[in-house]
């Protein structure tokens, strides 16, 4: 597998796990302790996790950490939801950012 299609795999897995539990990136974010735009970068395939982190996901998921990096773990009728809540989560990403940038400038 290609460092490519590994980072797609493991994004993919993220946020279908995450799916399953109904959590927003806040949330997940909060639990494993690392910033909402860090994990939206992760989910997205810009950047990669340390050891530590990958532990505390599977840990935080109820899985084992390879589980992670299984290609195809997503029947095909639950990619309509995944896309539903990851629609969702950028939504609340980007509002958050927008605050925080008006807070910060425009006070």
């Amino acid at each position: 597998m290609e460092e490519a299609e590994l980072r797609r795999v493991f994004s993919t897995n993220i946020k279908y796990y995450r799916g399953l539990r109904g959590w927003s990136q806040v949330k997940l974010a909060e639990k494993i302790g690392i910033s909402t735009n860090f994990l939206a970068d992760i989910e997205t395939g810009k950047s990669w996790i340390s050891s530590l982190t990958l532990v505390k996901l599977a840990k935080c998921f109820e899985i084992q950490a390879y589980e992670l990096f299984k290609p195809d773990i997503m029947p095909n009728n639950e990619v309509n939801e995944v896309i539903k809540s990851i629609v969702k989560d950028i939504n609340v990403t980007f509002e958050q950012s927008l605050k925080q940038i008006s807070q910060k400038y425009l006070i």
